[in-house]
């Protein structure tokens, strides 16, 4: 019995031991866990085990490299829109300059100085060719014709006026003499241009006469010794007398002659004369066909 009872005790004691030892392994483990646990605290930002883990550095990372892509894309497409510009307004342009109506020519603007012509006769003589695209208009033709049409017009410089008109600008020419040619009064300009006529020769410029069979050199000649002369001593003149080109006289309204050869050096000419008259207004002839050697004398001949 007693052994029973010490058995039985001893077997409890066993079964007690057991359930201690296995009590405390569990306790032990737990305290383990509650360890760990305690050794790490979990941080809430940190990725659950079962996601994708992504750091701060390698998303910056990845938008910085979508950002590159975006960029080089974007260059690609930029190049390509602007040549598609180009193109397109190099195509608008020529259809405008070409094919539209809003640059045709539908008109002619006249500017100049005019006391001979009109604006109504330059436009009448220029033709501008009306509907033609302006671009592409004869300018040239258009100066051709208003020489030729209009005698008194020295000068014609025409351009494009945009939009839509052809610009014409006038230089008439300048009356320097009168010359009597058919029993007609006309205007001499100083390149010996016979360009209008007159019914009265006006005050103040020099008649011409020449002997028959006179050359257009010789009118240009005689103009050149009449446009070198200065406004005072042009009052004076009477006439220029024309030869030949080597033998023009000046005629003054006092009786007096001066013999001045061929129109060169009329400018030193001029002041030699005005000088001379002004040193001997008593003379009848004065002679400055070699400006350095005048001459003067009593008598016209």
């Amino acid at each position: 019995m007693g052994e029973n009872g010490s058995g039985v005790e001893t077997s409890e004691g066993v079964g007690a031991q057991i359930d201690q030892s296995a009590s405390g392994e569990r306790e032990i483990d737990l305290g383990s866990a509650e360890a760990k646990a305690g050794a790490e605290p979990r941080n809430e930002s940190t990725p659950e085990p079962d996601g994708p883990g992504v750091d701060a550095t390698t998303l910056k990372s990845r938008k910085a490299f979508a950002r590159r892509q975006w960029r080089r894309r974007w260059l690609a497409w930029r190049y390509l829109i602007v040549g598609t510009l180009v193109i397109a307004l190099l195509l608008g342009g020529i259809w405008a300059v070409y094919f539209s109506t809003w640059l045709q020519v539908k008109g002619t603007s006249v500017h100049g100085s005019m006391k001979m012509t009109s604006a109504k006769e330059v436009v009448e003589f220029a033709a501008a060719p009306l509907g033609e695209p302006l671009a592409t208009a004869d300018l040239e033709a258009v100066q051709v014709r208003v020489l030729n049409g209009l005698p008194m017009v020295r000068s014609v410089n025409v351009s494009r006026e945009w939009p839509d008109k052809i610009r014409v600008d006038v230089t008439e020419r300048t009356p320097v003499a009168v010359v009597s040619i058919g029993g007609r009064l006309r205007a001499l300009d100083e390149t010996g241009t016979v360009f209008w006529g007159y019914k009265k020769a006006p005050a103040g410029l020099p008649m011409v006469n020449t002997v028959t069979g006179t050359n257009s050199d010789a009118l240009r000649e005689s103009a050149a010794v009449a446009s070198a002369l200065p406004a005072e001593l042009a009052k004076k003149v009477d006439h220029v007398e024309v030869t030949t080109v080597d033998s023009i006289s000046l005629e003054l309204r006092n009786d007096k002659r001066v013999v001045w050869g061929s129109s060169a050096q009329s400018d030193t000419k001029a002041d030699v004369l005005v000088a001379l008259m002004k040193a001997e207004p008593d003379v009848a002839r004065y002679d400055v066909s070699v400006p350095g050697q005048p001459v003067t004398s009593k008598s016209v001949d």
